[in-house]
């Protein structure tokens, strides 16, 4: 199952994607949660059709094109991002293998939903796309074993970590070129983890304009989820609503003979097999300045 937190005439809300339509279950499940990351925090989220079904009779049903989507997480506590874990993507950058993931930081105020604008800000263009698959933390925890770690994850979602490269080079911490105002895609839906089978037989495609530029299988990755969940909770705890986004494949703008950036007008999609599709137009600043 599918979930999604949008805007519906002004008001925040949440809900779920069932039968080609979003149901509002904000305040409708146990815990009263008005979001999200309350619902999962709660662990009120129906992950059963026979459950779920309960709800759906008395709650209030929109088409995706009458709401507005936000990021699925809005407000995440934390946002770690994985840097350099797809070998094909490592060896393109000509970074030296490493024992531990490479970590960075992104800020919630950077995210944007789907449907929404990429921001190319005017202090550069070298705007580059980053496809990935994002984790969203569901029990959570301090010092979570590898073994244990796939039972905190709540679910799954698309993310496009787009990298400000210039910025992102100033020195060798990534976090400036990471945290541009509107730059990390993130949505439509949730997935829940209980519906996922293996993520590792999920695939992943990054489309620039029609164009495919990074495709990848998820078991490409260098440091398999369980051991990132693992690592980063043994340095701080995670909570519900948390975010890791678990690298990008090879293939990136930046690494391409010539380097190919993004734009204004181009459309940029990120999608991820039994997960969903990101969709987000790219949008000069000076243009809503």
């Amino acid at each position: 199952m599918k979930y999604a937190s949008f805007l519906r005439l002004g008001e925040t809300c949440f809900g779920v994607f069932h039968g080609g339509k979003i149901f509002d279950l904000t305040y409708q499940l146990a815990g009263g949660s008005s979001s999200l990351k309350e619902a999962i925090h709660f662990g009120s989220i129906p992950d059963n059709e026979e459950e779920l079904e309960s709800y759906l009779a008395n709650v209030t049903a929109y088409e995706p094109a009458d709401i507005t989507f936000l990021p699925v997480i809005p407000d995440p506590g934390k946002i770690f991002c994985i840097g350099l874990n797809y070998e094909k993507h490592r060896k393109e950058t000509e970074r030296p293998e490493v024992q531990y993931p490479t970590i960075f930081t992104r800020f919630a105020e950077s995210q944007v939903a789907h449907r929404e604008a990429v921001i190319k800000p005017t202090l550069s263009d070298r705007v580059d796309f980053e496809g990935e698959l994002a984790v969203v933390i569901g029990k959570g925890g301090k010092n979570i074993s590898s073994e244990e770690a796939l039972q905190s994850i709540a679910g799954y979602t698309c993310y496009n970590d787009v990298s400000i490269r210039d910025y992102q080079r100033h020195t060798s911490q990534f976090v400036p070129g990471k945290n541009f105002s509107k730059t990390g895609g993130c949505g439509p839906f949730l997935k829940l983890a209980s519906s996922i089978k293996n993520y590792q037989s999920l695939t992943i495609k990054t489309i620039l304009n029609g164009e495919v530029m990074q495709e990848a299988k998820l078991d490409q990755l260098i440091f398999k989820i369980p051991e990132i969940i693992s690592y980063i909770s043994s340095f701080t705890p995670l909570v519900a609503g948390d975010i890791i986004v678990t690298g990008t494949p090879g293939g990136v703008g930046d690494r391409r003979d010539p380097p190919l950036y993004m734009k204004n007008g181009d459309i940029v999609e990120v999608e991820i097999s039994e997960v969903g599709k990101l969709v987000n137009p790219v949008l000069d600043e000076n243009i809503i300045l």
